[in-house]
């Protein structure tokens, strides 16, 4: 069995509300990019988005 890729997108942002570091997991790039517009809600807010690769057998674990 072959063994194919998926790509998910790590979302890590600061949430102001709690003073917290805090990481979403998304399956779509409009997706991770919608809730990043709405996690910066002050000056000191901040979001990365990092697109990585996931073989199709971890996405099972």
């Amino acid at each position: 069995m072959e063994n194919e890729l998926h790509q998910e997108f790590h979302l890590t942002y600061f949430d102001a509300e709690c003073g917290r570091v805090r990481t979403e997991i998304f399956d779509a790039a409009a997706e991770a990019e919608y809730f990043a517009g709405r996690c910066i809600t002050d000056e000191h807010g901040w979001v990365t988005i990092d697109a990585l690769a996931v073989q199709q057998d971890q996405l099972a674990a």
